[in-house]
């Protein structure tokens, strides 16, 4: 009985160190999982540069962004990012106390990433979260100057294709902006467009101006995605049907 009694402490002792390792490996687990959602956020078959991934899993809820390696997520290995996260669990049987840790796990962002990828665990590098400026901002496509601006032809006129040409050219638009101008069956069909990456959808802007109506719109966000046939002269002078 006595060899028992002394036992006990030994025995409570063991116990509690083993919730203990059990609530730090919780906790990072818990961390881990920040860290494996963030792998999810940044999962894309587009390509990226490094500078783009580490500044979208910044804006990440949870994370911060320590380490970026790589040139883009189509180059080599692709792009790997340290991020920091936070986890918790709960510790003890009977005053149960929250234990936080914060853990750094390697998220790698390419083609040959696997979805929901295991973040591989690393040492947090020393030195403050990364910061990023913000992405550059498209140019604007003028809207309100084209309309205003493209000739209105009476119903039974004819409509001037180098007037609309001349009418485009005057706008002053940023030179990233892409111009075309077609004329089809006594209609002129313009196309304003910013290049896109083949994998989101594309700015653009078209125009028709016929006899007894001039119109500028901007397709469906449907059909601007790539392969669509949306951003094409061609659409501004037969428009595609409303997707359904």
């Amino acid at each position: 009985m006595r060899r028992l009694l002394l036992l006990a402490p030994l025995l409570l002792f063991t116990a509690a160190c083993g919730v203990v390792q059990s609530s730090d490996d919780e906790a990072t687990d818990a961390a881990r999982e920040v860290a494996r959602t963030a792998g999810e956020r940044l999962y894309s078959q587009r390509p990226r540069t490094a500078e783009e991934v580490g500044r979208s899993a910044s804006g990440i809820d949870g994370v911060e962004v320590l380490r970026v390696t790589g040139t883009s997520t189509r180059d080599g290995d692709g792009v790997h990012v340290v991020v920091r996260t936070s986890g918790s669990a709960y510790s003890g049987w009977i005053d149960a106390e929250e234990l936080a840790v914060r853990r750094c796990f390697v998220v790698r962002v390419s083609p040959k990433s696997q979805w929901r990828e295991d973040p591989r665990d690393v040492d947090c590098p020393d030195g403050p979260p990364l910061t990023f400026a913000p992405p550059p901002e498209p140019p604007r496509l003028p809207y309100e100057e084209l309309r205003s601006n493209l000739p209105r032809v009476p119903a039974g006129g004819g409509v001037d294709e180098a007037e609309v040409r001349r009418t485009v050219a005057a706008l002053d638009m940023d030179p990233a902006i892409r111009t075309e101008v077609k004329a089809d069956g006594g209609r002129v069909g313009v196309l304003l467009s910013v290049k896109g990456n083949n994998f989101d959808a594309q700015d653009c802007l078209l125009a028709r101006v016929a006899p007894g109506a001039t119109e500028v719109w901007v397709p469906s966000r449907i059909q601007r995605m790539p392969g669509e046939g949306g951003c094409t002269v061609a659409n501004a002078l037969d428009p595609l049907p409303p997707p359904h």
